[in-house]
C-alpha cells in the first residue's frame, strides 16, 4: 500500500528515455529493452570484443552486452549509472547478461570476477565504483567469488573520455598493481568494466592479472563502442 502511494507520488522512470515506468518494469522500460543495441558478442567465439585485444594481450573470451552510441539509450543508462549514483541499473544489466553469460564455455571455469578499480581518492568522491553492482550481481549469478581487493590503482589520474588512443596508452602505464599471493596463482579471472573504448585500461589491468603465476584472463563489459 505505502509502495503505491510512493510510486504515485513520485513515479519511477526509465533509466534509458524518462518515461514513467509501468507497474511490472523494473529500471529499464519494455520500449527501451526492445530498441537498445545488442552486441551478441556471447554467441561468437571471435568476436569484436575479442579482437579489439587480440595481440595485445592474451584473452581466453571477452564480450560486451550492448553497443555504445553518442546520445543513445546505453549512453543515457551509463551516465546515470557511473555519475548519478543509479547503481541499480548496474544490477538489471547484471541479471540480463548473466543469461547469456552461463552459456559460455569458456567462462564456465572462472574463479573470480574482477573490476577495474577506481582510485582510493575517486572512490571517496564518487562514493562508489560504478560496475561495483554489475560485478556483484554478476558473481551471485554464476557463482564466481567478486574480489575488489586483488587488483588496485596506484595512480590517481583524470578522466580518459577525451584522450586520444596515445593519450591514454601512455596514462595507464603502471597505474594499477596486484596484491598477490599464492592463493591467486593459477586461476581464472573475469576482468569487468562499464565500457570498451580503446581497450587501454583493461589492457592494462589486464598485463596486471596476467604477472600472477598461471594467470588466465576474460574480460566482460556492459557495453562496447561502435
Amino acid at each position: 500500500m505505502i509502495s503505491n502511494l510512493i510510486n504515485l507520488f513520485f513515479p519511477k522512470a526509465c533509466a534509458g528515455c524518462n518515461s514513467f515506468l509501468l507497474e511490472n518494469e523494473i529500471v529499464i522500460c519494455t520500449s527501451c529493452r526492445h530498441e537498445i543495441p545488442l552486441t551478441n558478442h556471447h554467441k561468437i567465439l571471435n568476436n569484436e570484443a575479442f579482437v579489439k585485444f587480440y595481440g595485445r594481450i592474451p584473452i581466453e573470451f571477452a564480450t560486451s552486452l550492448f553497443y555504445f552510441h553518442k546520445k543513445g539509450i546505453v549512453q543515457e543508462m551509463m551516465h546515470k549509472l557511473k555519475y548519478k549514483g543509479h547503481q541499480e541499473i548496474g544490477s538489471v544489466i547484471g541479471d540480463w547478461y548473466s543469461e547469456d553469460l552461463k552459456s559460455i564455455a569458456q567462462l564456465q571455469n572462472a574463479d573470480y570476477i574482477i573490476p577495474v578499480p577506481l582510485h582510493k581518492k575517486r572512490l571517496k568522491n564518487r562514493g562508489y565504483n560504478q560496475v561495483t553492482t554489475f560485478g556483484k550481481t554478476l558473481a551471485t549469478n554464476l557463482n564466481v567469488p567478486y574480489n575488489e581487493s586483488l587488483l588496485v590503482r596506484n595512480v590517481y589520474s583524470k578522466t580518459q573520455t577525451k584522450k586520444t588512443l596515445l593519450g591514454r596508452s601512455e596514462t595507464v602505464e603502471s597505474i594499477f598493481g596486484i596484491t598477490n599471493d599464492e592463493n591467486f596463482h593459477n586461476k581464472h579471472f573475469i576482468l569487468i568494466d562499464d565500457i570498451i573504448t580503446t581497450g587501454s585500461t583493461l589492457e592494462s589491468c589486464g598485463r596486471e592479472l596476467l604477472k600472477i603465476p598461471g594467470a588466465k584472463l576474460s574480460i566482460v563489459c556492459m557495453a562496447m563502442t561502435q
